[in-house]
């Protein structure tokens, strides 16, 4: 019997008690132990697989503060004016992260854009609206701005008066939406891209910036009010805010890379530039213009024509000189006003293109004559605007118009 019992337990694990006897050592404990430590190093293996996937979050060059590095978030950098601050601050070596939801934007510029500067750290795009308080809450969690510059808006003074509940929400509302984020997340400063049509239209001319601001269109009245909102959070704010207010934009990149390229179903609200240029390339039969008992030089509305290149240097030159608990007030234009009658001969010479020209009544919400006195931003920023020639702009433009038929599509 005791044999038996010793060969049984050959080859087990056994365990001597006191007499003499054994017993055989239970598998489940090893077994317990074994299963625990699997358990743990799979784990840690997935917790190492995820920290190394491309989808898992992680810190990048946007997410961190940089000595030496402005990462500057411009909002609409995939619109007209957005996309040509976004190439200035790029060449000029800033860190740029653009926000847009592409209503009036093109993405195709934003490609432009990561195609010149391909480097990380140097650009990111994120898709978003505005209106999102939560979203524009997690872009700014998620990124370390130095500087905000707010494009971002619709802004045809047609379609305004047509749709006025869409400019109070997309200028003043999605404005707010973006101040309380800068403000909660203590951004440093806030460059505001406003317009001189918060002036309406004043009663002498040139417009400087203490010239009282009496909106005659629903677009200008947003613009005010989003104004009045920055102004009212700087009086208790250390953020250093500039406010610049401009006139009528043109022309494009003089290196070609990009243009203006508004959506097809906003023709008929669109800039005058991109309306003589659709006409002289026969897209429509031909130029539209409206309104010609102004009580101006000929008949039609005159404007202080701006060229976009110049437009976004004076925001970089803000930019540079802005200063903490300082607000800084400042028209953007040529100092000289256009009539509209001129401005169709100067887009007939730079286009080459008898263009046809139908005179129309009035537009509602225009006004008569508007041109700005540029002294108080030469003065204190030292910035003047270098491309005054109408026909030139309008040619530089013209040119991207004929290599982009279709727009970015072209690309």
């Amino acid at each position: 019997m005791l044999s038996f019992s010793r060969a049984r337990s050959q080859g087990r694990n056994t365990r001597p008690l006191a007499g003499g006897m054994e017993y055989l050592e239970p598998k489940r404990k090893s077994n317990v132990m074994g299963r625990i430590v699997l358990v743990v190093s799979l784990t840690a293996l997935c917790i190492i697989m995820l920290k190394h996937a491309p989808s898992f979050t992680s810190p990048t060059a946007f997410s961190r503060s940089e000595e030496g590095v402005t990462h500057v978030l411009v909002t609409g950098g995939a619109g007209y004016i957005g996309s040509h601050a976004a190439l200035r601050l790029l060449k000029d070596s800033y860190r740029v992260t653009i926000v847009d939801n592409l209503s009036r934007g093109n993405l195709g510029a934003v490609k432009v854009l990561q195609g010149l500067f391909p480097e990380a750290g140097r650009l990111q795009f994120i898709y978003a609206d505005l209106g999102d308080a939560k979203a524009v809450d997690k872009i700014f969690s998620e990124n370390a701005f130095d500087a905000v510059m707010h494009f971002a808006a619709v802004a045809y003074v047609g379609e305004s008066t047509l749709d006025p509940l869409k400019y109070y929400h997309n200028i003043t509302s999605n404005t707010l939406v973006v101040l309380e984020a800068v403000a909660r997340h203590k951004v440093k400063k806030l460059i505001y891209s406003s317009t001189c049509a918060t002036y309406g239209e004043p009663d002498k001319m040139p417009i400087v910036e203490v010239t009282p601001q009496v909106p005659i269109n629903p677009y200008g009245k947003a613009k005010k009010m989003a104004e009045d909102m920055i102004l009212d959070f700087s009086k208790n704010s250390d953020m250093a805010v500039m406010i610049l207010r401009y006139f009528n934009v043109i022309g494009s990149d003089p290196e070609g890379r990009l243009g203006e390229a508004p959506k097809p179903e906003l023709r008929e609200h669109g800039r005058i530039s991109g309306a003589c240029f659709d006409a002289a390339r026969g897209v429509i039969p031909g130029l539209q213009v409206k309104g010609t008992d102004y009580k101006t030089g000929d008949g039609t509305c005159v404007r202080d024509y701006i060229d976009v290149t110049d437009l976004v240097d004076a925001h970089v030159k803000a930019l540079e000189k802005a200063k903490p608990r300082n607000v800084g007030i400042y028209n953007v234009g040529t100092g000289k006003g256009r009539s509209v009658k001129e401005f169709v001969e100067a887009c007939k010479k730079a286009t080459g293109v008898d263009i046809k020209v139908d005179f129309l009544p009035r537009r509602p919400g225009d006004y008569a004559e508007v041109y700005s006195d540029p002294a108080k931003i030469l003065r204190d920023l030292n910035w003047s605007a270098r491309f005054t020639n109408l026909q030139e702009s309008l040619e530089v433009a013209w040119k991207w118009q004929k290599t982009h038929p279709h727009g970015y599509a072209s690309s």
